[in-house]
């Protein structure tokens, strides 16, 4: 949270020579439906998909070699084979998300995207609770009761902690954290 995972990301699709698609889970909806925005307000038109399973129609109607995915940790383990395909396809992949989940534990799909990267780059934020003093923050804070493991908010919800200033036990429940993952493809009717 806050460390400029989407001003990278929209930083590196900008320093490309040749076309680019930007993807972002339509259930973010914070500041736009069509569009990966940054918390400075810095925004670019993007794709808004449900299910990572679109990715491969997306790829096709937009030939390019380079992909931005936004906020990846909103589609869970399933983007993990959509990325994998895109990859035997010779597409080039950013990925930017949170690595760790409000309990501090490891956020699908990054385990196994870390394992599949060629270059990895973390940034951290500064720890809202000691401004930095024990470290840099590498944990999202969450600071409202749920148990839902994806509760899509800002500042108003989560806040920035660095190892030491993390407590991690604000109301998670391991039980919910399997049932609330994302399906692989649409529901059915």
């Amino acid at each position: 949270m806050f460390a400029g995972k989407s001003t990278r990301l929209l930083h590196e699709l900008a320093q490309h020579a040749g076309p680019t698609l930007l993807i972002k889970p339509a259930r973010d909806t914070r500041y736009s439906t069509d569009a990966v925005v940054t918390h400075d307000g810095v925004q670019q038109s993007a794709h808004a998909i449900s299910f990572p399973i679109e990715l491969h129609s997306l790829a096709d109607q937009h030939p390019c070699a380079l992909i931005g995915i936004d906020e990846a940790h909103f589609f869970g383990a399933p983007l993990i084979p959509a990325v994998r395909a895109l990859l035997e396809r010779k597409r080039i992949i950013f990925i930017a998300g949170v690595e760790r989940d409000h309990g501090g534990l490891p956020f699908e799909p990054f385990p196994t995207l870390l394992c599949e990267a060629d270059d990895i780059i973390k940034l951290t934020a500064r720890c809202t609770a000691c401004n930095g003093a024990h470290g840099p923050a590498i944990h999202s804070q969450r600071m409202t009761p749920s148990n839902a493991l994806i509760l899509i908010g800002g500042a108003d919800l989560y806040q920035p902690r660095c190892r030491h200033c993390f407590t991690g036990d604000v109301i998670y429940n391991q039980t919910t954290r399997t049932s609330l993952s994302s399906p692989s493809t649409p529901p059915l009717a």
